[in-house]
């Protein structure tokens, strides 16, 4: 066959084609790799969540686990961080607003936050460490050898004598029934639902125990759960020490804002005080303290207690066990009244005496008008601002129980006074 050049150009002309097009790929993947490389770097670098700002170094003397992987995947971001390129935030603050997705795609606003702000943590940490005669130490070893936690051990079922002393407003008065809730609810264990504590790890046991110590806002939303009609934001799940819960905005957003606005608030918390004493489930919640702080809203303008630490419980079911106290004592105070709330007999050991009926008629402090023309009517006649409206609104309803001896810190160590004033 004869050599036709134009066919041997054709071929050259492939050739070379064929060579600069495998180079050209070979460069593009060259180049595609670095780029995911510093990508992942970057992103890995901007999404770092060390442990000691989340408190994970800490555990097991922390909240719990349970929503790590949705940090450590991306799927939870602090609110400037829907963009890839920056660092973590200040770790003094005590709550964060951010975003949590479940795929990605649609995001929800919530709240990171802190059992307490970073310097009490510490401190807390400090004061644990000198208890047992060290300058530094692991608090999960220490707080391990305490005579309450080896007592939380031995036992299968928490019991009122395990949680006597500690400091939670909610654990003042306790019934087993509510203890028992709180076991069934408590998010940060695999096999929640039973009242036995079988399932439970001893590092689930140090947390609970540390989370009641520290501040029981986190398993009041546990145990009375937004989604069942309870006035509180949902949790999500913690991470060493920090939680995550829906986000809602600031009460003091409100101040300044039209009478209608705020009238509609002030009726919403009227409504949110009889809930928290008359509800199906016979358990009657207190503010023991009240604040514009301790309230929020979500975006379609409900209202909702954001700061459950320093709300107390009382079983009108079952009763609270308590020490036996004489209808003289004095220490019930003045403004004692017989009322339905009693404390009843829950063991032969530990006994409250049933003809001593103690002052908790919290059902007949509260005489506002559940109206909007009535909350409008406490905005007129009074004019201290959304703040004095929250004080007006709740003075009346709250049964102060005010312990009569400090409690150790961090109730880690086992008290035999347990002796409480009711006072209406």
């Amino acid at each position: 066959m004869d050599f036709v050049p134009w066919k041997a150009n054709r071929l050259t002309l492939r050739a070379l084609l064929s060579v600069w097009v495998g180079l050209s790929l070979s460069c593009w993947r060259a180049q595609a790799s670095v780029a995911t490389a510093e990508s992942s770097a970057q992103r890995k670098s901007a999404y770092n969540f060390s442990k000691p700002f989340l408190g994970l170094d800490k555990c097991n003397a922390c909240i719990g686990t349970s929503i790590c992987k949705k940090f450590f995947k991306e799927e939870i971001r602090f609110e400037n961080w829907l963009s890839s390129n920056l660092k973590l935030p200040s770790s003094y603050k005590v709550s964060y607003a951010g975003n949590y997705t479940d795929d990605s795609e649609n995001w929800r606003v919530i709240v990171i936050s802190r059992l307490l702000p970073q310097y009490k943590h510490d401190l807390s940490d400090t004061r644990i460490c000198s208890s047992a005669h060290r300058s530094t130490c692991s608090i999960e070893s220490v707080l391990k050898s305490t005579e309450r936690f080896q007592k939380w051990l031995g036992s299968n079922l928490l019991t009122p004598e395990l949680v006597q002393g500690l400091s939670s407003p909610m654990l003042r008065c306790p019934s087993q029934r509510l203890l028992n809730r709180i076991i069934r609810r408590y998010a940060e264990v695999a096999d929640a639902g039973s009242i036995q504590m079988n399932h439970f790890r001893e590092q689930d046991k140090l947390r609970l125990l540390y989370t009641l110590s520290i501040n029981q806002h986190p398993i009041i939303l546990q145990i009375f759960p937004g989604k069942e009609g309870w006035p509180f934001p949902r949790y999500h799940g913690s991470c060493g020490r920090m939680m995550v819960t829906a986000g809602t905005e600031p009460l003091r957003r409100y101040y300044g804002a039209p009478l209608e606005t705020v009238a509609d608030l002030a009726y919403q918390l009227l409504h949110i005080t009889e809930f928290l004493r008359e509800n199906g489930l016979s358990y009657l919640l207190y503010y023991t303290a009240v604040s514009a702080d301790m309230f929020g809203t979500f975006e379609d303008g409900r209202l909702f207690i954001t700061d459950a630490s320093t709300i107390g419980v009382i079983d009108k079911q079952e009763g609270s066990w308590m020490p036996v106290l004489s209808a003289s004592d004095t220490r019930l105070g003045p403004n004692l009244d017989v009322g339905p709330v009693r404390a009843n007999a829950l063991s032969n050991t530990h006994t409250c005496d049933v003809n001593v009926e103690l002052a908790v008629d919290v059902t007949n402090t509260f005489e506002t008008p559940l109206s909007l023309e009535g909350a409008v009517l406490l905005l007129m006649t009074h004019e201290r601002g959304m703040a004095g409206l929250i004080a007006l609104v709740c003075e009346q309803a709250i049964p102060q129980v005010l312990p009569l001896s400090t409690p150790e810190p961090l109730g880690f160590q086992h008290s035999t006074a347990h002796t409480y004033t009711h006072k209406v």
